[in-house]
Protein backbone atom coordinates (compact mmCIF):
# COMPACT_ATOMS: atom_id res chain seq x y z
CA UNK A 1 0.00 0.00 0.00
CA UNK A 2 2.58 2.19 0.85
CA UNK A 3 4.54 1.46 -2.29
CA UNK A 4 1.28 1.83 -4.44
CA UNK A 5 0.99 5.75 -2.51
CA UNK A 6 4.72 6.66 -3.05
CA UNK A 7 4.14 5.70 -7.39
CA UNK A 8 1.20 7.69 -7.24
CA UNK A 9 2.33 10.60 -5.38
CA UNK A 10 5.93 10.78 -6.88
CA UNK A 11 4.74 12.22 -10.43
CA UNK A 12 2.56 14.87 -8.21
CA UNK A 13 5.59 16.17 -5.95
CA UNK A 14 7.86 15.87 -9.16
CA UNK A 15 5.85 17.83 -10.85
CA UNK A 16 5.80 20.59 -7.74
CA UNK A 17 9.14 20.44 -7.80
CA UNK A 18 10.06 21.62 -11.53
CA UNK A 19 7.19 24.26 -11.24
CA UNK A 20 9.51 25.77 -8.21
CA UNK A 21 12.34 25.00 -9.86
CA UNK A 22 11.01 27.07 -12.82
CA UNK A 23 10.04 30.03 -10.90
CA UNK A 24 13.45 30.14 -8.48
CA UNK A 25 15.38 29.99 -11.59
CA UNK A 26 13.48 33.05 -13.08
CA UNK A 27 13.60 34.92 -9.78
CA UNK A 28 17.75 34.49 -10.90
CA UNK A 29 16.93 35.89 -14.35
CA UNK A 30 15.84 38.97 -12.95
CA UNK A 31 17.20 42.67 -14.17
CA UNK A 32 17.55 45.12 -11.86
CA UNK A 33 19.11 49.12 -11.65
CA UNK A 34 21.00 49.80 -8.86
CA UNK A 35 22.28 52.96 -9.36
CA UNK A 36 22.59 55.13 -12.03
CA UNK A 37 24.80 58.26 -12.74
CA UNK A 38 23.78 61.31 -15.36
CA UNK A 39 27.40 63.34 -16.48
CA UNK A 40 26.68 66.92 -15.80
CA UNK A 41 29.63 68.92 -17.45
CA UNK A 42 31.61 72.14 -15.73
CA UNK A 43 30.35 75.15 -16.06
CA UNK A 44 32.79 76.63 -18.01
CA UNK A 45 31.24 74.02 -21.11
CA UNK A 46 27.80 76.22 -20.73
CA UNK A 47 25.78 77.07 -24.58
CA UNK A 48 24.40 80.19 -23.71
CA UNK A 49 22.85 82.70 -26.64
CA UNK A 50 26.13 84.55 -26.77
CA UNK A 51 28.48 81.78 -27.57
CA UNK A 52 26.07 80.19 -29.54
CA UNK A 53 25.89 83.18 -32.06
CA UNK A 54 29.43 83.40 -31.79
CA UNK A 55 29.72 79.73 -32.99
CA UNK A 56 27.61 80.60 -35.65
CA UNK A 57 29.69 83.55 -36.76
CA UNK A 58 32.64 81.18 -37.50
CA UNK A 59 31.00 79.36 -39.84
CA UNK A 60 31.75 81.49 -42.74
CA UNK A 61 29.47 80.11 -45.38
CA UNK A 62 25.90 80.89 -44.10
CA UNK A 63 23.84 83.57 -45.91
CA UNK A 64 20.38 85.29 -44.92
CA UNK A 65 18.63 81.91 -46.03
CA UNK A 66 20.64 80.02 -43.71
CA UNK A 67 20.52 82.32 -40.12
CA UNK A 68 16.67 82.55 -40.64
CA UNK A 69 16.77 78.89 -40.53
CA UNK A 70 18.69 78.46 -37.78
CA UNK A 71 16.93 81.17 -36.13
CA UNK A 72 13.76 79.46 -36.44
CA UNK A 73 14.97 75.94 -35.67
CA UNK A 74 16.88 76.99 -32.57
CA UNK A 75 13.86 79.40 -30.97
CA UNK A 76 11.70 76.54 -31.50
CA UNK A 77 13.59 73.15 -30.33
CA UNK A 78 12.77 73.82 -26.50
CA UNK A 79 16.44 73.94 -25.74
CA UNK A 80 17.57 76.47 -23.18
CA UNK A 81 20.75 78.26 -22.09
CA UNK A 82 22.24 76.24 -19.91
CA UNK A 83 23.25 73.06 -22.02
CA UNK A 84 26.62 71.53 -22.60
CA UNK A 85 29.09 71.48 -25.43
CA UNK A 86 32.71 70.12 -26.32
CA UNK A 87 35.62 71.70 -25.48
CA UNK A 88 36.80 72.09 -28.77
CA UNK A 89 34.00 74.47 -29.63
CA UNK A 90 35.53 76.80 -26.89
CA UNK A 91 38.64 76.89 -28.49
CA UNK A 92 37.69 77.32 -31.80
CA UNK A 93 38.37 74.16 -33.62
CA UNK A 94 35.42 72.50 -34.37
CA UNK A 95 36.07 73.04 -37.95
CA UNK A 96 39.62 70.91 -37.41
CA UNK A 97 38.77 68.22 -34.86
CA UNK A 98 41.12 65.79 -34.35
CA UNK A 99 40.96 62.17 -32.58
CA UNK A 100 42.81 63.27 -29.72
CA UNK A 101 39.77 65.60 -29.31
CA UNK A 102 36.87 62.89 -29.61
CA UNK A 103 38.58 60.70 -26.90
CA UNK A 104 39.04 63.44 -24.52
CA UNK A 105 35.82 64.45 -24.66
CA UNK A 106 34.71 60.57 -23.67
CA UNK A 107 37.58 60.08 -20.72
CA UNK A 108 36.52 63.26 -19.34
CA UNK A 109 32.79 61.61 -19.05
CA UNK A 110 34.38 58.37 -17.83
CA UNK A 111 36.61 59.68 -15.01
CA UNK A 112 33.56 61.65 -13.39
CA UNK A 113 30.42 59.97 -13.76
CA UNK A 114 31.78 55.83 -13.43
CA UNK A 115 34.31 57.04 -10.81
CA UNK A 116 31.27 58.45 -9.00
CA UNK A 117 28.91 55.51 -9.66
CA UNK A 118 31.46 52.86 -8.40
CA UNK A 119 32.68 54.73 -5.25
CA UNK A 120 28.63 55.77 -4.09
CA UNK A 121 27.63 51.95 -5.02
CA UNK A 122 30.84 50.78 -3.33
CA UNK A 123 31.49 48.06 -5.73
CA UNK A 124 35.21 47.56 -6.78
CA UNK A 125 35.91 47.62 -10.53
CA UNK A 126 37.11 44.04 -10.38
CA UNK A 127 33.81 43.21 -9.51
CA UNK A 128 31.99 44.15 -12.70
CA UNK A 129 31.47 41.06 -15.11
CA UNK A 130 29.64 42.55 -18.25
CA UNK A 131 30.89 46.32 -19.81
CA UNK A 132 28.92 47.33 -22.49
CA UNK A 133 29.67 50.91 -24.37
CA UNK A 134 28.08 52.51 -26.65
CA UNK A 135 28.93 55.96 -27.84
CA UNK A 136 27.39 55.79 -31.42
CA UNK A 137 29.85 58.34 -33.51
CA UNK A 138 33.12 57.82 -32.52
CA UNK A 139 34.97 54.04 -32.86
CA UNK A 140 39.12 54.54 -31.37
CA UNK A 141 42.03 51.83 -31.32
CA UNK A 142 42.04 50.69 -28.81
CA UNK A 143 37.83 50.72 -28.29
CA UNK A 144 36.74 52.79 -26.03
CA UNK A 145 35.76 50.38 -23.88
CA UNK A 146 38.98 49.24 -23.79
CA UNK A 147 40.13 51.95 -22.33
CA UNK A 148 37.31 51.85 -19.43
CA UNK A 149 39.10 48.44 -18.62
CA UNK A 150 42.56 49.99 -18.62
CA UNK A 151 41.56 53.37 -16.46
CA UNK A 152 39.68 51.64 -13.94
CA UNK A 153 42.20 47.90 -13.96
CA UNK A 154 39.03 45.56 -14.42
CA UNK A 155 39.47 42.16 -14.68
CA UNK A 156 40.43 39.35 -17.58
CA UNK A 157 37.63 37.48 -18.43
CA UNK A 158 35.06 40.72 -17.89
CA UNK A 159 32.36 40.43 -20.95
CA UNK A 160 32.64 43.39 -23.07
CA UNK A 161 30.32 44.71 -26.18
CA UNK A 162 31.22 47.99 -28.19
CA UNK A 163 28.41 49.13 -29.74
CA UNK A 164 29.05 51.82 -32.67
CA UNK A 165 26.18 53.49 -34.70
CA UNK A 166 23.23 52.85 -32.79
CA UNK A 167 21.94 56.44 -32.51
CA UNK A 168 19.44 57.58 -29.95
CA UNK A 169 18.07 54.46 -28.87
CA UNK A 170 21.65 52.90 -27.87
CA UNK A 171 21.04 52.84 -23.97
CA UNK A 172 17.98 50.44 -24.51
CA UNK A 173 19.96 48.26 -26.89
CA UNK A 174 22.38 47.89 -23.86
CA UNK A 175 20.12 47.19 -21.19
CA UNK A 176 18.40 44.41 -23.66
CA UNK A 177 22.17 42.84 -23.96
CA UNK A 178 22.44 42.82 -20.36
CA UNK A 179 19.21 41.56 -19.85
CA UNK A 180 19.86 38.48 -22.20
CA UNK A 181 23.08 37.77 -20.60
CA UNK A 182 21.39 37.75 -17.28
CA UNK A 183 19.00 35.29 -18.28
CA UNK A 184 21.65 32.51 -18.60
CA UNK A 185 24.16 33.54 -16.27
CA UNK A 186 23.81 34.17 -11.97
CA UNK A 187 25.22 36.77 -9.68
CA UNK A 188 26.21 39.56 -12.45
CA UNK A 189 26.80 42.64 -12.10
CA UNK A 190 26.77 44.94 -15.32
CA UNK A 191 27.88 48.61 -16.22
CA UNK A 192 26.29 50.06 -19.45
CA UNK A 193 28.15 53.56 -20.44
CA UNK A 194 26.11 55.64 -22.97
CA UNK A 195 26.98 58.94 -24.58
CA UNK A 196 28.10 60.31 -27.85
CA UNK A 197 30.99 62.02 -29.12
CA UNK A 198 30.23 65.16 -30.18
CA UNK A 199 33.65 67.03 -30.99
CA UNK A 200 34.47 65.18 -34.57
CA UNK A 201 30.82 66.08 -35.39
CA UNK A 202 30.24 69.69 -35.84
CA UNK A 203 28.99 70.03 -39.43
CA UNK A 204 30.36 73.09 -40.92
CA UNK A 205 28.51 73.32 -44.28
CA UNK A 206 25.10 74.88 -45.11
CA UNK A 207 22.65 71.85 -46.05
CA UNK A 208 19.74 72.48 -44.04
CA UNK A 209 18.80 69.08 -43.32
CA UNK A 210 22.30 68.57 -41.70
CA UNK A 211 22.53 71.84 -40.13
CA UNK A 212 19.60 70.89 -37.76
CA UNK A 213 21.83 68.41 -35.94
CA UNK A 214 24.29 71.54 -34.85
CA UNK A 215 20.73 72.96 -32.93
CA UNK A 216 19.71 69.72 -31.24
CA UNK A 217 22.60 67.56 -29.83
CA UNK A 218 24.58 68.19 -26.62
CA UNK A 219 27.05 66.59 -24.44
CA UNK A 220 26.07 64.45 -21.60
CA UNK A 221 26.14 60.99 -20.82
CA UNK A 222 25.00 58.38 -17.69
CA UNK A 223 26.88 55.07 -16.51
CA UNK A 224 24.30 52.84 -15.26
CA UNK A 225 25.35 49.64 -13.15
CA UNK A 226 22.76 46.72 -13.05
CA UNK A 227 22.76 43.18 -11.74
CA UNK A 228 19.97 39.92 -11.34
CA UNK A 229 21.87 38.83 -7.86
CA UNK A 230 18.67 38.11 -6.00
CA UNK A 231 20.24 39.18 -2.97
CA UNK A 232 20.57 42.96 -3.87
CA UNK A 233 16.62 43.20 -5.00
CA UNK A 234 15.59 45.17 -2.27
CA UNK A 235 18.00 47.73 -2.08
CA UNK A 236 17.76 48.23 -5.87
CA UNK A 237 16.16 51.38 -7.94
CA UNK A 238 14.19 49.68 -10.73
CA UNK A 239 13.47 45.74 -11.93
CA UNK A 240 12.85 45.22 -15.67
CA UNK A 241 9.36 44.09 -16.58
CA UNK A 242 9.62 44.08 -20.56
CA UNK A 243 11.35 45.57 -23.32
CA UNK A 244 10.83 45.52 -26.91
CA UNK A 245 13.03 46.54 -30.16
CA UNK A 246 11.26 48.06 -33.23
CA UNK A 247 14.06 47.84 -36.10
CA UNK A 248 12.63 49.18 -39.95
CA UNK A 249 16.14 49.24 -41.60
CA UNK A 250 15.19 46.90 -44.26
CA UNK A 251 12.89 50.16 -45.32
CA UNK A 252 14.97 52.47 -47.65
CA UNK A 253 12.63 55.48 -46.61
CA UNK A 254 13.10 54.53 -43.29
CA UNK A 255 16.75 53.96 -43.10
CA UNK A 256 17.93 57.00 -44.94
CA UNK A 257 16.21 59.58 -43.11
CA UNK A 258 18.77 59.77 -40.30
CA UNK A 259 22.23 59.03 -42.12
CA UNK A 260 25.54 60.19 -41.18
CA UNK A 261 26.66 61.54 -44.62
CA UNK A 262 28.93 64.28 -46.98
CA UNK A 263 27.18 67.38 -49.04
CA UNK A 264 27.92 68.61 -51.59
CA UNK A 265 31.49 69.93 -51.01
CA UNK A 266 32.64 66.93 -49.18
CA UNK A 267 31.98 68.37 -45.65
CA UNK A 268 30.53 65.76 -42.93
CA UNK A 269 27.61 65.35 -41.09
CA UNK A 270 24.34 64.38 -39.81
CA UNK A 271 21.28 64.41 -42.50
CA UNK A 272 17.87 64.29 -40.83
CA UNK A 273 15.75 63.98 -43.45
CA UNK A 274 11.96 65.12 -44.10
CA UNK A 275 10.54 61.73 -44.18
CA UNK A 276 11.71 61.33 -40.35
CA UNK A 277 8.12 62.29 -38.83
CA UNK A 278 6.91 59.44 -40.69
CA UNK A 279 9.10 56.54 -40.36
CA UNK A 280 9.52 58.00 -36.53
CA UNK A 281 5.69 57.22 -36.39
CA UNK A 282 5.60 53.88 -38.09
CA UNK A 283 8.20 52.92 -35.85
CA UNK A 284 6.37 54.10 -32.98
CA UNK A 285 3.32 52.34 -34.31
CA UNK A 286 4.73 48.90 -34.69
CA UNK A 287 6.27 48.87 -31.16
CA UNK A 288 3.67 50.25 -29.37
CA UNK A 289 1.64 47.27 -31.19
CA UNK A 290 3.96 44.71 -28.89
CA UNK A 291 4.71 46.01 -25.89
CA UNK A 292 0.96 47.18 -25.64
CA UNK A 293 0.12 43.39 -24.45
CA UNK A 294 2.73 43.26 -22.35
CA UNK A 295 2.04 46.72 -20.18
CA UNK A 296 -1.26 47.20 -20.24
CA UNK A 297 -4.09 45.45 -17.87
CA UNK A 298 -6.59 43.05 -19.30
CA UNK A 299 -9.38 45.48 -19.11
CA UNK A 300 -8.12 47.88 -21.15
CA UNK A 301 -6.46 45.26 -23.93
CA UNK A 302 -10.68 44.33 -23.68
CA UNK A 303 -12.02 47.84 -24.15
CA UNK A 304 -9.42 48.45 -26.86
CA UNK A 305 -10.64 45.83 -28.75
CA UNK A 306 -14.66 46.63 -28.21
CA UNK A 307 -14.18 50.49 -29.23
CA UNK A 308 -12.27 48.89 -32.33
CA UNK A 309 -14.53 46.72 -33.73
CA UNK A 310 -17.49 49.35 -32.46
CA UNK A 311 -15.98 52.09 -34.70
CA UNK A 312 -15.16 49.35 -37.63
CA UNK A 313 -18.53 48.15 -37.76
CA UNK A 314 -20.80 50.42 -36.41
CA UNK A 315 -19.18 54.37 -36.82
CA UNK A 316 -16.73 54.00 -39.18
CA UNK A 317 -16.68 57.33 -39.88
CA UNK A 318 -15.29 58.17 -36.09
CA UNK A 319 -12.07 55.90 -36.45
CA UNK A 320 -10.44 58.78 -38.46
CA UNK A 321 -6.94 60.08 -36.26
CA UNK A 322 -5.80 56.00 -35.70
CA UNK A 323 -7.31 53.90 -33.06
CA UNK A 324 -4.13 54.01 -30.46
CA UNK A 325 -4.34 57.48 -30.28
CA UNK A 326 -8.08 58.01 -29.25
CA UNK A 327 -8.62 54.29 -27.69
CA UNK A 328 -5.92 53.02 -25.78
CA UNK A 329 -5.44 55.04 -22.23
CA UNK A 330 -1.93 53.68 -21.68
CA UNK A 331 -2.10 55.24 -17.87
CA UNK A 332 -4.02 52.00 -17.17
CA UNK A 333 -0.30 50.58 -17.09
CA UNK A 334 1.90 53.00 -16.80
CA UNK A 335 2.44 55.72 -13.72
CA UNK A 336 4.86 57.84 -15.75
CA UNK A 337 6.44 58.44 -19.12
CA UNK A 338 10.23 58.60 -19.75
CA UNK A 339 10.35 60.16 -23.43
CA UNK A 340 13.94 60.56 -25.83
CA UNK A 341 14.45 64.45 -25.70
CA UNK A 342 15.00 64.12 -29.69
CA UNK A 343 13.50 67.55 -29.65
CA UNK A 344 10.29 69.55 -28.92
CA UNK A 345 8.45 67.99 -31.83
CA UNK A 346 9.27 64.40 -30.91
CA UNK A 347 8.05 64.93 -27.04
CA UNK A 348 4.80 66.72 -28.65
CA UNK A 349 3.88 63.99 -30.98
CA UNK A 350 4.27 61.20 -28.61
CA UNK A 351 1.56 63.41 -26.02
CA UNK A 352 -0.61 63.33 -28.86
CA UNK A 353 -0.45 59.80 -29.40
CA UNK A 354 -0.88 58.68 -26.16
CA UNK A 355 -3.01 61.09 -25.40
CA UNK A 356 -0.41 62.62 -22.49
CA UNK A 357 -0.90 65.92 -20.49
CA UNK A 358 1.26 68.42 -19.35
CA UNK A 359 2.33 67.01 -15.89
CA UNK A 360 3.68 63.80 -18.07
CA UNK A 361 5.70 65.50 -20.31
CA UNK A 362 7.08 67.69 -18.15
CA UNK A 363 10.26 65.54 -17.19
CA UNK A 364 10.97 65.15 -20.90
CA UNK A 365 10.26 69.21 -21.62
CA UNK A 366 12.75 70.23 -18.85
CA UNK A 367 15.35 67.74 -19.32
CA UNK A 368 15.29 68.91 -23.38
CA UNK A 369 15.63 72.73 -21.86
CA UNK A 370 17.84 71.82 -19.59
CA UNK A 371 20.27 69.95 -20.69
CA UNK A 372 19.48 69.48 -24.56
CA UNK A 373 19.33 66.33 -26.57
CA UNK A 374 22.28 63.98 -25.07
CA UNK A 375 21.69 61.27 -27.38
CA UNK A 376 20.62 57.89 -26.04
CA UNK A 377 22.04 59.24 -22.65
CA UNK A 378 18.83 61.80 -22.83
CA UNK A 379 16.20 59.09 -21.33
CA UNK A 380 18.30 58.61 -17.86
CA UNK A 381 18.32 62.88 -17.53
CA UNK A 382 14.63 62.89 -17.70
CA UNK A 383 14.21 59.63 -15.01
CA UNK A 384 16.56 61.51 -12.94
CA UNK A 385 13.60 64.63 -12.85
CA UNK A 386 11.03 62.40 -11.85
CA UNK A 387 13.31 60.95 -9.09
CA UNK A 388 14.20 64.48 -7.88
CA UNK A 389 10.94 66.13 -7.96
CA UNK A 390 10.45 62.78 -5.75
CA UNK A 391 7.47 61.41 -7.95
CA UNK A 392 8.72 57.83 -8.30
CA UNK A 393 7.01 55.95 -5.19
CA UNK A 394 7.30 51.82 -5.06
CA UNK A 395 5.78 49.80 -7.64
CA UNK A 396 5.09 53.02 -10.05
CA UNK A 397 5.58 51.79 -13.29
CA UNK A 398 8.13 53.87 -15.67
CA UNK A 399 7.53 53.44 -19.63
CA UNK A 400 10.80 54.36 -21.29
CA UNK A 401 10.21 55.68 -25.09
CA UNK A 402 13.56 56.27 -27.41
CA UNK A 403 14.41 56.49 -31.30
CA UNK A 404 17.42 55.91 -33.20
CA UNK A 405 18.72 56.38 -36.79
CA UNK A 406 18.07 53.05 -38.53
CA UNK A 407 15.27 53.38 -37.94
CA UNK A 408 14.54 51.98 -34.82
CA UNK A 409 12.34 52.97 -31.98
CA UNK A 410 12.53 50.59 -28.73
CA UNK A 411 10.84 50.74 -25.27
CA UNK A 412 10.72 49.18 -22.35
CA UNK A 413 9.03 49.11 -19.09
CA UNK A 414 10.64 49.53 -15.40
CA UNK A 415 8.97 48.96 -11.66
CA UNK A 416 10.46 51.46 -8.95
CA UNK A 417 11.78 48.78 -6.19
CA UNK A 418 11.76 51.63 -3.84
CA UNK A 419 10.54 55.07 -2.78
CA UNK A 420 13.05 57.00 -5.07
CA UNK A 421 13.64 60.78 -3.54
CA UNK A 422 16.37 63.19 -4.26
CA UNK A 423 19.97 61.44 -4.39
CA UNK A 424 23.10 62.01 -4.04
CA UNK A 425 24.45 61.81 -7.36
CA UNK A 426 21.55 62.98 -9.20
CA UNK A 427 22.34 65.57 -11.92
CA UNK A 428 19.54 67.35 -11.20
CA UNK A 429 19.97 68.54 -7.21
CA UNK A 430 21.52 72.30 -8.32
CA UNK A 431 18.55 72.72 -10.32
CA UNK A 432 15.83 71.18 -9.29
CA UNK A 433 14.31 74.17 -7.78
CA UNK A 434 13.95 76.20 -10.50
CA UNK A 435 12.20 73.93 -12.53
CA UNK A 436 9.76 74.32 -14.10
CA UNK A 437 10.70 78.04 -14.77
CA UNK A 438 7.61 79.95 -16.05
CA UNK A 439 8.93 79.90 -19.74
CA UNK A 440 10.95 77.63 -21.73
CA UNK A 441 11.17 80.72 -24.17
CA UNK A 442 14.67 81.05 -25.14
CA UNK A 443 16.47 84.76 -25.83
CA UNK A 444 17.45 84.00 -29.85
CA UNK A 445 14.42 85.69 -30.62
CA UNK A 446 14.99 89.17 -28.91
CA UNK A 447 18.52 89.55 -29.60
CA UNK A 448 18.64 88.22 -33.36
CA UNK A 449 14.86 88.74 -34.41
CA UNK A 450 15.49 91.14 -36.69
CA UNK A 451 17.07 88.99 -39.33
CA UNK A 452 14.00 87.94 -40.37
CA UNK A 453 12.91 91.17 -41.55
CA UNK A 454 16.02 91.72 -43.96
CA UNK A 455 16.02 91.30 -47.72
CA UNK A 456 17.87 88.78 -49.22
CA UNK A 457 18.46 91.13 -52.03
CA UNK A 458 20.06 93.66 -49.92
CA UNK A 459 21.03 91.68 -46.55
CA UNK A 460 24.96 92.47 -45.31
CA UNK A 461 25.74 91.37 -42.35
CA UNK A 462 26.72 93.79 -39.75
CA UNK A 463 30.40 93.24 -38.39
CA UNK A 464 29.32 93.10 -34.83
CA UNK A 465 25.97 90.82 -35.49
CA UNK A 466 27.47 88.19 -37.51
CA UNK A 467 25.44 85.69 -35.91
CA UNK A 468 21.99 84.25 -35.32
Amino acid sequence: MDILTFFFAFPFFYILFMIWKYFDQKRDQECYILDYQCYKPTDDRKLNTAFSGEIIRRTKNLGLREYQFLLKAIVSSGIGEQTYGPRIMFSGRENCPTLLDGISEMEEFFYDSIGKLLSRSGISPSEIDVLVVNISMLASVPSLSARIINLYKMREDIKVYNLTGMGCSASLISVDIVNNIFKSHKNLYALVITSESLSPNWYSGNDRSMILANCLFRSGGCAILLTNKRSLRNSSMFKLKCLVRTHHGARDESYNCCLQTEDGEGKLGFHLGKTLPKAATRAFVDNLRVISPKILPVRELLRFMAVTLYRKFIQPSTSKGGPLKSAVNFKTGVDHFCIHTGGKAVIDGIGISLDLDAYDLEPARMTLHRFGNTSASSLWYVLGYMEAKKRLKKGDRVFMISFGAGFKCNSCLWEVVRDLGEGDGNVWNDDINDYPPQSLANPFIEKYGWIQQEDPNTFKVPDDYRCI
